[in-house]
């Protein structure tokens, strides 16, 4: 962790919600699809959040499982240093981040840079990683590696055509969402400035 100190009242509260969101079985699903991915002799962390963010911190691992999502050549993060700096390693960070949203990533999936270095959302990194797996599993162009059913697989695009007698056609039918006025009618209503009967 970086030089903080104890948290305490609503900053506390804020911050062992967002611990309670860390998940044990997916860190453990994670560190193993991580380790297959980049088919190297990597060591497992203990398991525990701690560990699992000093495991990830420095970017390496991070930058090495991005590149092996791409053919070989072709992969988006040229140098990967394992410097002890902190400005390197968060800068290995924002590097897997920014090959991450260009592999396909929502920008809504994926974490700052120092909800890893320092530890505030291990849950938030975890979900970035899940949304990497998932992704990579739809893409299905042979460079994930490891258990399909590891990840979801993404909805894929489920274009619809209509001819342009359907589409005249739908131009004539009142949606629901309009509402409708079947069995509607002006019974039990007062006439008009006449003050609304309470009963």
């Amino acid at each position: 962790m970086a030089n903080r100190g104890p948290s305490y009242g609503l900053s506390r509260e804020v911050q062992e919600k967002i611990e309670q969101k860390y998940d044990p079985e997916l860190e453990s699903r994670l560190v193993n699809w991580i380790i297959v991915q980049c088919g190297e002799q990597i060591e497992q962390p203990p398991p525990g959040r701690q560990h699992f963010q000093t495991w990830l911190m420095d970017g390496t691992l991070l930058c090495k499982l991005i590149n092996s999502l791409h053919p070989k050549g072709n992969e988006p993060i040229a140098k990967i240093s394992e410097s002890k700096m902190a400005f390197r390693q968060m800068e290995q960070i924002s590097q897997f981040l920014k090959a991450a949203e260009i592999y396909g990533v929502r920008t809504t999936d994926i974490f700052q840079t120092v909800d890893l270095w320092e530890g505030k959302d291990m849950a938030a990194v975890q979900r970035t990683l899940m949304a990497l797996g998932s992704l990579a599993v739809t893409k299905d162009d042979g460079c994930y590696k490891g258990d399909p059913s590891w990840f979801h697989r993404k909805a894929q695009q489920n274009r619809r055509g209509f001819s342009e007698e359907q589409l005249r056609q739908g131009q004539n039918v009142i949606g629901l969402q309009m509402g409708s006025n079947k069995g509607a009618s002006q019974s039990g209503m007062t006439g008009y400035g006449m003050p609304r009967q309470i009963i």
